[in-house]
């Protein structure tokens, strides 16, 4: 058996390729958008890809299960849950596919996939036990998807706080609790291959070890351990989750009722600096600024957003930039490729040209107006009069745990959708625990017509002034 873990760090997110080399075909399990990665991979290996699978409707990325459809290769969905949470795309389609059940099972060459039902995260969330035939009868890990990842489990609040479903947490918890029982009785040497590492929305206390095994999880997994009892398990497991990227929605929504299929990751142009000049604070137009803070800060296009092309790159992008605005990107040539596959992951198209740092410069010596975001220290906050502020847009629990005295609490994944809850009238000191999530909500306050100033500093700073 050929087994091959590919693994995104901007998303944390694991797919997976196996093999039978026998007679060389293979399936890719939760396979992101761009499936070319997918399809050269199996070339070297001299694969084919005659299957693909999706162990659920995920939220956090584009599934790449449509645009293998779309190539005529046989695609397997879950068939549980409700009617809620049916891959609507595929019903009555003329692609080649096959919903699955628990206990259904499909075959590549000498290996067996197994559907194993595993609700909780989602209604209709499926776990793959892989057999390989040609050494074994019995299967040798489980693609868990996200059921079990390595030092946590799925976490089932997304329907209520991401999805916008009502009242669907702690049954869903409680859901997830039946599922944690059975996989007790799974045998300890089974290896477990998750569907997202260290820094995934996904959960809140993933470990960056790309596998594990039952029994190594049922040992040291929190989560896993915390199911002494149903209610002490939905307590710990609900318990400071993070506040879900905003674009999650969307990714449910999309990947339900079927992706668009625009042929690949987009191509875009170079634009003039007279096109740039035309476009800035354009309606219906994001210019995205994926410089770092302290170069944004100096001076940047009036009315952009800040994403440094970081680990947060599709966190803050998917958040702060709706489907239907035209994106152009500033940002180093070399970079673009990678920066336009990362908004094609999670479905932001639209992304209509370019610019580079180089331009910039250029476009400010011809007379192009450039804007500066203001930059405090946590000294700043010590003297603020009636007319200021402090945001901080960390995490809930972050937030709990230490904050300043009398500071907003909006975490920097939902602030598009509560700015208004701001005041106009208010000059805001935003901050976070380094200055990174804050520099990214400061920008899209300042294109929404906040007066704001960014404290670039460290919270342990502020903190160690603090009276004891």
């Amino acid at each position: 058996m050929y087994f091959k873990q590919f693994f995104d760090d901007k998303l944390a997110q694991y797919a997976y390729l196996v093999g039978c080399q026998a007679n060389g075909t293979a399936v890719v399990i939760d396979p992101m958008r761009d499936i070319d990665q997918y399809i050269n991979a199996a070339a070297k290996e001299n694969l084919t890809i005659v299957a693909a699978a999706d162990t659920h409707i995920h939220a956090d990325y584009i599934s790449g299960l449509r645009e293998f459809a779309e190539r005529g290769v046989k695609v397997y969905a879950s068939d549980e849950g409700d009617k809620d949470w049916k891959y609507e795309w595929l019903i009555d389609s003329n692609y080649d596919y096959e919903f699955m059940k628990n206990g259904d099972e499909f075959k590549i060459g000498n290996i067996t996939i197994k559907a194993w039902h595993t609700p909780g995260h989602t209604p209709e969330h499926l776990s793959f036990l892989i057999t390989d035939g040609a050494a074994a009868d019995e299967p040798m890990g489980v693609a868990t998807g996200d059921f079990v990842f390595v030092g946590d489990v799925g976490r089932p609040d997304l329907l209520e706080s991401a999805a916008g479903q009502e009242n669907v947490m702690e049954p869903s918890a409680r859901t997830l609790y039946k599922t944690v029982e059975e996989f007790k009785s799974l045998p300890e040497y089974m290896q477990i291959w998750p569907g997202h590492g260290a820094g995934s929305a996904c959960g809140k206390a993933l470990g960056a070890i790309p596998e594990s095994t039952v029994g190594y999880e049922l040992r040291y997994n929190n989560s896993l351990k915390s199911a002494t009892s149903e209610d002490n398990f939905v307590k710990f497991i609900l318990e400071g989750q993070p506040e879900p990227p905003l674009y999650f929605a969307r990714m449910k929504r999309d990947n339900k009722i079927g992706p668009a299929i625009i042929g690949g990751v987009p191509k875009t142009q170079r634009l003039t600096l007279r096109q740039l000049g035309n476009i800035v604070n354009k309606e219906g137009t994001v210019i995205l600024d994926t410089r770092e803070r302290n170069e944004y800060a100096a001076g940047h296009i009036p009315g952009s957003l800040l994403s440094p092309l970081n680990k947060q790159f599709n966190t803050v992008a998917g958040s702060y930039i709706t489907e239907d605005e035209e994106i152009y990107l500033l940002v180093e040539e070399h970079k673009l490729d990678e920066a336009i596959r990362d908004l094609y992951r999670i479905g932001l198209d639209n992304v209509k040209g370019f610019v580079t740092p180089r331009d910039l410069e250029m476009y400010k010596t011809q007379g192009g107006e450039l804007d500066k975001l203001p930059v405090v220290t946590f000294k700043a906050v010590e003297n603020l009069t009636d007319q200021e502020a402090v945001l901080d847009v960390r995490k809930a629990s972050e937030y709990e745990e230490a904050h300043v005295d009398g500071a907003i609490n909006i975490a920097h994944t939902r602030m598009l959708p509560r700015k208004d809850e701001l005041s106009s009238d208010k000059r805001y000191l935003v901050h976070c625990q380094s200055g990174g999530r804050s520099a990214v909500a400061a920008a899209l306050l300042k294109r929404a017509g906040y007066d704001v100033a960014l404290i670039d500093d460290e919270f342990e700073n502020y903190k160690a002034v603090q009276p004891a």
